[in-house]
């Protein structure tokens, strides 16, 4: 009898271990009851990780092609949630251009993940040009802080992709118009859009007055009369801005629009300085705002020459603000606007230590997996560290130093 337990005892065990940790199958199936994953060699590391499986394994090769997958959360040892169906496709511009390459998440069903209010759409953005990981999720962090209508909420995990180890990720909200996230009615005289460089195919562009190449986010399909109401919008505000000729306070949220550009400015980001991903919402009647804020990983001290110091101003010389800069109204309000919220701008650098002790040991499987940590051979690995800890206290440096400039200087 009692080699009979030791035998069942046995068998319960293998099938365990078959469950959780078996990467066996030669094929995947329709509908799996888990996602397998092996972490033998990039054992868990105290974050959520993210089990994403395509169908037939296809590879993620363009940002247009929808790929039917299946997604499954682990914690420590075993599975946290069902297995989940979605597509997934490349997301980003540059970004998707690099090994680490990030991803857009759309699922069949509104999905509510580590707390985040429920919804189909989600990015995984790959944060591989910032050997902190953290500027993303610092921004967004000090953007609620400072008290934004709505930052990007998010959460580190790790991801295995058809059954590779793929690294940290940031899961973040997708920029989208819905109730908790980029909160406007939903009308034919709502928009979201964003200043961009780049564009696909589907992409609904406005070009403008000042030559600024918008893509319209929302609504999805707009009529041509909402195209001719957003243009000819934009056109007047642009010309009243060039020449110094409106009332702002009628035309834009002046507490809004500073907040936004000392957010680029502090951070001295590169794509900030009106270049792409600067979202900009309006309203009919109503003024125009700016955000959310998005998209840091070549901020903080990445990017060129010029943009690695922590000194100078950047932001303000740039798209609508080298305008705003001329009005005195506005140019008092940023200088305001500093002296009011130094101390937060100042107390965010200590949100970067806890952050980073809890990456520490997801950060030597991301090492090991993409050793970047001492290339700067290349664009953008412009610095070189010994260690993760090291590039952290990088970035802490360079926004303390940032910090004091500015404050000589504003």
């Amino acid at each position: 009898m009692q080699n009979y337990r030791n035998a069942l005892i046995l068998l319960q065990i293998i099938l365990f271990c078959f469950l959780f940790s078996a990467c066996t199958w030669n094929d995947t199936e329709s509908n799996p009851d888990f996602l397998p994953l092996d972490d033998s060699e990039y054992p868990y590391a105290d974050l959520p990780r993210l089990v994403i499986e395509t169908e037939d394994f296809a590879q993620i090769n363009d940002r247009e092609t929808k790929i039917p997958s299946k997604l499954q959360i682990y914690g420590k040892d075993r599975p946290e949630s069902e297995v989940l169906d979605l597509t997934v496709k490349g997301r980003g511009h540059s970004s998707f251009t690099m090994a680490k390459y990030s991803i857009k998440l759309n699922f069949e069903q509104k999905q509510s993940l580590f707390g985040m209010p429920e919804d189909k759409e989600w990015d995984l953005v790959s944060n591989q040009r910032d050997k902190s990981m953290l500027r993303n999720h610092f921004t967004y962090q000090l953007a609620r802080t400072l008290q934004d209508d709505y930052s990007p909420r998010n959460q580190f995990v790790e991801l295995y992709l058809n059954r590779n180890y793929m690294g940290v990720y940031l899961l973040v909200e997708h920029i989208k118009v819905a109730k908790h996230r980029v909160n406007i009615s939903k009308s034919d005289s709502s928009f979201l859009f964003e200043k961009t460089r780049d564009a696909d195919d589907d992409d609904i562009l406005l070009q403008s007055h000042l030559n600024c190449t918008f893509n319209i986010k929302y609504p999805k399909d707009p009529t041509q009369k909402s195209l001719e109401l957003l243009e000819s919008h934009i056109n007047e505000f642009e010309k009243g801005i060039s020449n110094d000729s409106i009332t702002l306070s009628e035309w834009i949220d002046i507490e809004d629009f500073v907040r936004y550009y000392w957010i680029q400015e502090f951070s001295k980001n590169i794509d900030g300085a009106f270049g792409r991903s600067i979202f900009i919402t309006w309203q009919y009647n109503f003024p125009f705002q700016m955000g959310p804020v998005w998209d840091f990983d070549v901020a903080y001290g990445i990017g060129n020459t010029r943009m690695m110091s922590p000194y100078d101003w950047y932001v303000r010389y740039q798209g609508w603000y080298k305008y705003l800069f001329k009005n005195n109204e506005f140019k008092k309000a940023v200088s305001q606007y500093w002296k009011n919220n130094r101390q937060t701008f100042l107390d965010a650098v200590d949100s970067i230590t806890p952050a980073a002790k809890k990456l520490s040991k997801a950060s030597r499987n991301e090492f090991k997996r993409w050793p970047t940590l001492q290339n700067d051979s290349d664009w953008p690995f412009v610095d070189s560290y010994e260690n993760y800890d090291k590039a952290v206290d990088s970035l802490k440096s360079w926004i303390t130093q940032r910090i004091q400039w500015i404050d000589d200087n504003i």
